[in-house]
Order: structure tokens, then C-alpha cells, then sequence
């Protein structure tokens, strides 16, 4: 094979699935990472630090060597294999040290700090050596082009970081949306490696075939008298000092980003993508223009002085993106298309804050390099180059997370980074005898300086813009109403604590995670049933309770509460960001217990590696998370972290999990019940609200029922009884059912248990949050328009009067006082018509009328249908004692002679139903179906469900089975079905 310049653009091209492979890794590893390090940012942090570092060591080795080697791009090919190879076997081997890091070593470090360093040693020991081999990539690949092309080496350099970069883009795109999704991260990792074992494979095959000589170029020196060793160094202290202020830029911009486009895992790609498609377009536009620069190292310095600009500048431009995210969700469709368009808008405002700064930072590596390539320092400076731009982004990493977020604050950290490029560009311009025209500099000069003291003068980020959540609702709040009262930037998030209507919230990254109403005499906030009921369920079950763990402080209500048992002797609270605690101080006296008593312990980690080092084990664990669409977050509903932590639990102990039903939709919170379904025993699960889940699952045997002991602990009473929850009733009416009754439905569902190797969650909860998606539907099944939980479970209610207290977060406490109203005006002829509405009025005196049967001029068909509205409104809520002292009222002085056999049969399923006689259902729902044809869709689906309920409760599921078979058809015609059908179809083939 002879060489050509299609032979120098198949090297561009593998060189650009070279970039995919690699930025899938970086991807990857970040994933992967998280499961160990347990925090998103922590793991994107250090896998950035660790991939860079790696490419520095990697450059370096390239540098130092590759000039005595023969053959470059045969040296290229066999570190591409090697990458390949060690990533097909990479899950295998994390998942072994995962496995003996958390069983046998953790276990037996008795210090935090020796964890840590543990933990970021393994972690580094695991991707280091495929980091090294990337870095090694670069450097072999560019000088092996310039010896086969040395006509043009700048424009070499620059178009194989184009494609590389290129490339690199595709890869975290492809990986993120597609790849994860389809194949998880075990199998996208070994995609990855496929393609590096391929590119090694075609570029060992060109290799083989050309005729060429392989010996190093000469490159002619652009001037003999400033070919200095001494003049390496400046250079090298330039690409590392850039280096260090671009990485600093990306981190400021994705926390920033994180507050207009939200903190997803999608969303971090969209701005990982963004910023290395700027550096590609960067060597794009270099590439053309590179060979023909009369100075490039003047070229360089202008360069560093409008990227700093253009980086500083990202601050005034900041705050007008909050109105943009706002008018693009008022105006995006909630479809799949207008998801598409939102990740599109999202690249976009991505594209506005990072392209203009990184396109310059995408033309610096490739200057330096072409300067001292054409001092006649020879291809080693291509490694030493990229080994010092590599070193500079590390620091640059590291002093954003852990010293420049922190203390320094956004607007702090970013014009700090672009102080470096700027006073890099006057250096160079002033002192390295490479000036412009004095005009010229002076001018430069004057803008760069000007940027940095105007910016910290006049430019402020708006807080409550910052802390409104745009992403979520499209809602920015006004500043005379929402008063921002604490923002920090931490290493993981930024913390805000804002007073709303009277109502003081936590934040994250500008989503509150916990709000609770100031005033004690006032309605509380729907988080607080919540936060409350978290603490206080699991020690109505199990109140003599000892020991309890609260994974996530939030406002620190839910610690407080379970330090309301007198019997609990320790809680220890673990929480990942220092700040969320400082927060949540400002909550006192409120929340005093979480930080007063003496039994509170606050742990700053993650919770694997709490529970690992700290060996203890535990009567409650309490998990309360962000949303899973938060990035990381997800892995604390995997069936890996289920497994895990109920190792920690002790015998009888139970573990809680809170699930919000907002912003997910039902096919994903079926991923998470089938995670946990495998790890516990049994489970129960309520709802604190209309929004909210909690899960109650034991390690051993039944989980049992809520007892009224709560109601003797006067620090748990006052918080119940500020809820509306009074007795065990209005605990009771909360119940959703149990792992007998549920574990069938939630099986039913196409979509894998939620995993940290096969992320559903992660993956699909953004979208969920765009689409305004919710899981509430499923919680109606309990009620509407049966008493369908009650009869599965098999449970039967403590109380004997229904007396529910109303609350405006439940809506079930409500349809509850309404059969209440109704058993009052039958029983006691109680009740203002003209409060009580004229269509209850209405139903209930066909309810009369239909058990009465004396010389009604309504039609049967009237009284039916009133008398079913009262029916389903009422039977389900009451106790069968009850509802039995309704029938004997309204029965009292009856004419039977008078009714129809349909009115019998009805009336005869009415008192069926409100025994719970499962048997009675299922012959007089059928005896209605099929004796009958002037039902009405609504009458007809109550007679199906009536039907599949009893069989199911009688243990004939065959003919759960031929009812469903036989009306299904019928009723998925008329549209949507209630719940209960998925439900009672579950329990169906669970049972056959």
C-alpha cells in the first residue's frame, strides 16, 4: 500500500473511534465508580483526576520513549488491543473487588481517612492502567502520522484532536442515551472494547501493507537562534497552567448548568458532550491556519486572553438561561418529541455558556505542541505537551471540587480560571518577546483586566433564580414572595434554604428535597406527613426498637422523630453533603432532637461505606433520597444496594424506603419493587400523602401491623397529631397493600428490576421528569370502587366506627368522610341537603328507594344506578358492622314483594361487598353479568372486578381467569381501565 491522503484520513477516522471507545470509558468508569465511592460528583470528579492523570503518565511515557521507536503506529495498534482486552474483563474484576472491598477490607479499617484513601487508591488501580494506555494514544498516533505526512504537521495534530475529540462527543452521547439503556454498563463497556480490539486490528493491517520509512522526521527549526531547552519549560508550565483553567471552567459550568438544566445523569452528558465538542471545533479551526502562522506563540497568547474573556463572560450571560429553560417548558410539547427537543435545547444552552471559551482551549494544545515542533524539540514534545495539559486539568479538578466550590463560591471559581488564561495570554504577550503592536497588546491587556474587575464588581447570580428549579416546572420564582435565606456551593451540590408562603425548604441544586411550615398553629406542609411518617411507621410496628440508621438528613425531620421513642437508644444519620446538615439548622427548634439529643449521631459519608466500616446492625433503617432522576441517586433503589444493606438489619428489623410517586411513572417504580422484592421477606406499603410512598419491608417473617403504642410517646403524638393522623385509623386508611398483594402486579410489568449494572432508573427517570409523569393512579386500586387491599391482604380493620381525620394532602381521608356523611344520613337522617350536595342527596335516596321497594315511581333502572353511586362511594371505606346497620335501617318497613329480581341481586352483591363475603361476590356479580343486558360500562366493570376479586379471595383462579378472558375484550374498548384490573389480573396468573 502506497501512501495518499486517503491513508491520512482512515487514520483520522479510526482515530475518531478511538475518541468514542475513550469517552465511553470516561462514562463508564463514572458509573461504575459511583457504586463505590457512592456519590455522583465525587465519582465524575475522580474519574476525571484518575483519566487524566492516566493520560499525562501515559504522554509522558510516550514522550520519554517513543522517539527510539521504530514503529509508532504498530506501537498505537498493540495499546488499542491492550485497552480492548483489559475492557472486556473490567466488570468482572470491579465486581470482585467490590465484593471483598465491603466484606473483608472496609470492615477492617478502623479510620475515615483510611477508607477513603482505600477507596480512591482501588479505584484508581482499576482504571489507571487503561488510562495510561489512552494516554500513550495520542502521542504515538500524532508523531506516526508526522512521520508518514511531515509536510504539514500542525494541521496533522490539529485534525487528529478534531476527530479524536469528535469522536469522543459521539461517545458520551451514544453511551448515555443508547448504549447503557440497551446493553447496561457491563456489556457497553465490553462494546467499548470491541472497537479499540478493531482499530487495532485495521491499523496493524495498514501498517503491515505500507512502504514507508519509520524513522523519526526532521522538522527544520523556525528559527536556530531561539532553539533553547530553557524555552521547553515556559511552554509546558503554559499547558499545564490552561489546562488547569479549562478544568476549572467545566466544573463551575456543569454545577451552574446543574441549576438551569437539572442534575440528571443525561444532563451531565449533555455538558460533557458540550465541552469537548469545543475543544474539537477548536482544532478544527486551527488546523487550517496553523501551518501558515507567522508567530503562533503570539497567536497563543491572544488566544488565552479571549478565552478568558469568553469564560468570565459566562457569568453575565448566566442568568438570562433560567428564562430561556422557562419559556422552552412552557412551550415544549410533554411527549416523546418534546423530549427529544428539550435534550436538544439542553445541548444548546449548553453549547451558549461553554463554546466560545472551549473552541479557544481546543487551539492551545495544538499551538504549543506546533511551536515546539518547529523549535525543533521533535515529536517528544507531543507527549510532553499533552502530559502537562493533562497534569494542569487534574489540579484544575481537584481545586474546584474541594477548594474552590467550597470557599470560593461559582462566580469566585470561575473568575479565578480566567485570571489564569488571562494573566497567561499578558505573560506571553509582554514577557516572552512575542508583543504585538503596542496598540494591540494594550488594548488585549486592558480587556482581559477589565473582564476580571468589572465581572467582580458589577456581576451577582441571582439566588432565587438559582434556587427555583426551573428544569422541573418551568416556574422561576419572584424574589418579593421567594426569599433565598442560606446558598452555598458544595462539593456535591449546592445547597439552598429558601421561605416560601410560609413554608422553609432545603434545596439541592435548586430541587427542594424538604419543606416544613413555620407556623405551629398552621397547616403543615405535605413533606412533613412524610418526613414524619418515615420515623414513625416502622416504630408502630416494631415500637420497641433500638437502634435506628436515617440514610439522608434532609431537614432533619424524620432523625427527630424516631428520637421521639423513648425506647430508641441511638440514630445514626448518615449524609454525603457537609452542607445539606449546616442547612438544615436553620429548622430549629423544630427538628432540635437530630441535633440535641444525645442518642443523634450525624455521620458526613456514603452510606455503603458507613455501614461497612462501622459493622453495626440495626432494629430500623430509614432510606429517604432525593428523586431518582438526581444523578447517583438511583443506586439507592437497586436491587445490589437491597441485598446490601439488609445485611445490616437485624433480626426482626425493618427496613424503610420512601418512593415518590412524582416525576416517575408506574413502569419505573415496578423496577424498584422488583428490585426489592428478592432481598426481604415481606413488605407493607403506605402513602404519607398523595404523592409519596413508604415501604416497610422486614428482613425476617411478616412485616405485621401498625399498633397504637406511637399515640403513648408524647414526642411522637404531637408530631402525628400535627399531620391528621389521630388514631390507628388514619394510619390504617393509608395502607396500599403487601408484598401478597402487590409483588404480583409489579411482576406483571416488561421492564428489569432496577440495577446498578442495568440502570432502568437512571436511565429513564429524566425523561419521566419532563413528560410530568406520576405513579399515583396505581395507590386507587385499594379503594376505587372496591375494597380490593383490604380483601387481598386479608386484613381486617382495628376500628369499629370509621372515623377518619380529613386532610388536605390525602385524598382517601376525604373520599373517607364522604361514606361517613353517607352511613350519618342513613343511620341518623343527619346532614344539610344543601351542604351535602344535591348529587349525594340524590344517590342516597336511590339507595333508599332501592332497599325500600314500597310504591317508588322511579324506574329500577334509575334507583340502580343511584343506589350503585352511593354503593362504590360508601362499601369500601366502612366496616362491615357498619355497613350492616345501614342495611337494617334502610330495610326497616321494606316492601321485598316489590322488587325486581335485578334490584335483588344488586342489593344482595351491596351486602356481599360490605361483609367482604368473597364467595356471595362472585356468584351474584355473575348471576348480573349474564342474566342482565342494560348495564352501563361503569355497572358492567364494577361486576367484572367484583367478580375477579371474589374468585381470587376464594382461591379460584380459573375463573378469575375465564371472567377476565371473557369481558377484557369488551372493557379495553371503552377505554382506560381502573387500576384494580392490572391489579386483579396480577393475582390472577399469580395464582394459576
Amino acid at each position: 500500500m502506497k501512501l495518499s491522503k486517503n491513508t491520512q484520513i482512515i487514520f483520522f477516522l479510526l482515530f475518531a473511534l478511538s475518541g468514542f471507545s475513550g469517552l465511553i470509558y470516561e462514562s463508564i468508569w463514572t458509573h461504575y465508580l459511583k457504586l463505590f465511592l457512592g456519590h455522583a460528583a465525587y465519582a465524575q470528579s475522580l474519574v476525571l483526576a484518575i483519566f487524566m492523570g492516566g493520560l499525562a503518565l501515559g504522554s509522558y511515557i510516550s514522550s520519554r520513549y517513543s522517539p527510539g521507536w521504530k514503529n509508532l503506529l504498530r506501537a498505537y495498534a498493540l495499546a488499542e488491543g491492550a485497552i480492548g482486552i483489559l475492557a472486556l474483563v473490567f466488570h468482572e474484576i470491579f465486581s470482585g473487588m467490590l465484593s471483598i472491598s465491603y466484606s473483608a477490607v472496609i470492615p477492617v479499617l478502623d479510620f475515615p481517612s483510611a477508607i477513603t484513601i482505600y477507596k480512591w487508591t482501588v479505584s484508581s488501580i482499576l482504571i489507571f492502567p487503561q488510562t495510561v494506555l489512552l494516554g500513550m494514544t495520542f502521542p504515538l498516533m500524532s508523531a506516526g502520522v508526522i512521520r508518514m505526512f511531515p509536510e504539514r504537521p500542525g494541521r496533522s495534530i490539529s485534525m487528529l484532536y478534531f476527530t479524536n475529540s469528535m469522536g469522543a462527543v459521539l461517545g458520551v452521547l451514544v453511551s448515555g442515551f443508547v448504549l447503557i439503556r440497551l446493553a447496561g454498563l457491563p456489556w457497553t463497556i465490553r462494546i467499548a472494547g470491541i472497537i479499540n480490539i478493531v482499530v487495532s486490528a485495521f491499523v496493524l493491517i495498514i501498517v503491515r501493507d505500507l512502504n514507508v520509512s519509520f524513522t523519526e522526521a526532521s522538522i527544520p527549526p523556525e528559527n536556530r537562534a531561539v532553539l533553547n531547552r530553557r524555552s521547553l519549560i515556559p511552554l509546558l508550565a503554559v499547558a499545564l497552567a490552561t489546562g488547569t483553567a479549562s478544568f476549572i471552567y467545566e466544573m463551575g459550568w456543569i454545577r451552574m448548568l446543574s441549576l438551569v438544566l437539572g442534575s440528571s445523569t443525561h444532563s451531565f452528558e449533555l455538558m460533557l458532550s458540550s465541552f469537548i465538542l469545543g475543544l474539537a471545533l477548536g482544532g478544527l479551526w486551527i488546523q487550517r491556519r496553523i501551518d501558515r502562522l507567522q508567530n503562533s506563540l503570539r497567536y497563543l497568547a491572544v488566544v488565552q486572553i479571549i478565552m478568558g474573556i469568553f469564560a468570565i463572560s459566562t457569568l453575565a450571560v448566566y442568568g438570562n438561561l433560567f428564562e430561556v429553560m422557562q419559556w422552552l417548558m412552557g412551550i415544549l410539547q410533554k411527549t416523546g418529541t418534546g423530549y427529544l427537543m428539550f435534550n436538544l435545547s439542553s445541548h444548546a444552552i449548553s453549547l451558549v455558556i461553554m463554546l466560545p471559551a472551549t473552541v479557544c482551549a481546543g487551539m492551545t494544545l495544538p499551538l504549543i505542541t506546533y511551536v515546539l515542533l518547529k523549535r525543533g524539540y521533535g515529536e517528544k514534545s507531543i507527549g510532553a505537551v499533552y502530559a502537562s495539559n493533562t497534569v494542569g486539568a487534574i489540579l484544575g479538578v481537584f481545586f474546584a471540587m474541594h477548594i474552590g466550590m467550597p470557599y470560593m463560591g461559582l462566580k469566585g471559581l470561575l473568575t479565578f480560571g480566567a485570571a489564569i488564561d488571562i494573566a497567561i495570554g499578558l505573560i506571553l504577550i509582554w514577557g516572552a518577546s512575542t508583543a504585538l503592536s503596542k496598540k494591540a497588546g494594550i488594548a488585549l491587556s486592558s480587556a482581559g483586566i477589565a473582564a476580571v474587575v468589572l465581572t467582580g464588581l458589577f456581576v451577582e447570580l441571582d439566588s432565587v433564580k438559582m434556587s427555583s428549579g426551573v428544569y422541573r416546572g418551568g416556574k422561576i420564582y419572584q424574589s418579593d414572595l421567594f426569599k433565598v435565606l442560606y446558598q452555598q456551593d458544595g462539593k456535591t451540590a449546592t445547597v439552598s434554604l429558601t421561605l416560601n408562603g410560609g413554608i422553609l425548604s432545603i434545596r439541592t441544586n435548586g430541587k427542594s428535597d424538604a419543606g416544613i411550615a413555620l407556623d405551629p398553629y398552621g397547616l403543615p406542609s405535605e413533606d412533613e406527613s412524610t418526613m414524619v411518617l418515615l420515623g414513625a411507621l416502622p416504630l408502630s410496628i416494631y415500637p420497641g426498637a433500638r437502634t435506628a440508621a436515617n440514610i439522608g438528613f434532609g431537614s432533619g425531620l424524620t432523625t427527630h422523630t424516631i428520637l421521639g421513642s423513648p425506647f430508641i437508644e441511638r440514630v445514626d444519620t448518615i449524609e454525603i453533603e457537609p452542607l445539606m446538615v449546616d442547612a438544615a439548622k436553620r429548622f430549629r427548634p423544630i427538628v432540635d432532637r437530630a441535633f440535641t439529643d444525645s442518642r443523634s449521631h450525624i455521620y458526613i459519608d456514603d452510606a455503603k461505606t458507613f455501614f461497612s466500616s462501622h459493622r453495626a446492625k440495626y432494629d430500623i433503617i430509614v432510606s429517604e433520597p432525593s428523586n431518582p432522576w438526581v444523578s447517583g441517586v438511583s443506586g439507592l433503589f437497586s436491587g445490589e444496594f437491597y441485598g446490601y444493606i439488609n445485611q445490616y438489619l437485624n433480626d426482626r428489623g425493618l427496613f424503610v424506603q420512601w418512593v415518590q410517586l412524582y416525576e416517575i411513572d408506574i413502569d419505573l417504580v415496578a423496577s424498584i419493587f422488583k428490585a426489592l422484592t428478592g432481598h426481604f421477606a415481606d413488605y407493607a406499603v403506605y402513602a404519607s400523602n398523595n404523592h409519596d410512598l413508604l415501604i416497610i419491608a422486614s428482613k425476617d417473617g411478616n412485616v405485621g401491623w401498625p399498633g397504637e403504642g406511637i399515640f403513648r410517646f408524647p414526642g411522637l403524638e404531637r408530631l402525628l397529631n400535627r399531620i391528621g393522623i389521630l388514631s390507628l385509623q388514619d394510619i390504617e386508611i393509608r395502607r396500599i397493600g403487601s408484598k401478597k398483594s402487590l409483588a404480583p402486579f409489579f411482576d406483571s410489568f416488561h421492564i428489569r428490576a432496577n440495577s446498578d449494572y442495568y440502570p432502568v432508573l437512571d436511565q429513564n427517570a429524566s425523561r419521566a421528569l419532563f413528560l410530568g409523569s406520576d405513579a399515583t393512579g396505581f395507590m386507587k386500586y385499594t379503594h376505587e370502587p372496591l375494597p380490593a387491599m383490604e380483601m387481598l391482604d386479608g386484613w381486617t380493620p382495628s376500628h369499629i366506627k370509621t372515623g377518619v381525620v380529613n386532610n388536605p394532602y390525602f385524598v382517601k381521608s376525604q373520599w373517607s368522610n364522604t361514606a361517613v356523611l353517607f352511613r350519618d344520613y342513613f343511620l341518623n337522617g343527619t346532614g344539610d341537603a344543601g351542604m351535602l350536595g344535591e348529587a349525594f342527596v340524590y344517590s342516597a335516596n336511590m339507595m333508599k328507594d332501592l332497599f325500600s321497594g314500597c310504591g317508588s315511581s322511579v324506574s329500577p333502572e334509575l334507583k340502580i344506578n343511584g343506589g350503585f353511586n352511593a354503593a362504590v362511594q360508601m362499601l369500601p371505606y366502612l366496616t362491615a358492622g357498619e355497613v350492616d346497620k345501614i342495611w337494617n335501617v334502610l330495610e326497616a318497613g321494606a316492601c321485598i314483594s316489590n322488587r325486581t329480581d335485578q334490584e335483588i341481586e344488586w342489593i344482595s352483591l351491596f351486602r356481599a361487598v360490605g361483609k367482604r363475603d368473597a364467595a356471595v361476590m362472585v356468584r351474584h356479580s355473575m348471576s348480573l353479568l349474564r342474566g342482565h343486558n342494560n348495564l352501563t360500562d361503569v355497572e358492567m366493570k364494577y361486576l367484572v372486578a367484583a367478580g375477579m376479586l371474589g374468585s381470587i379471595v376464594t382461591g379460584n383462579s380459573d375463573g378469575c381467569h375465564e371472567l377476565w378472558k371473557e369481558y377484557s375484550p369488551y372493557l379495553l374498548r371503552q377505554g382506560e381501565l381502573p387500576v384494580i384490573f392490572p391489579v386483579l389480573a396480577a393475582q390472577c396468573s399469580s395464582g394459576s
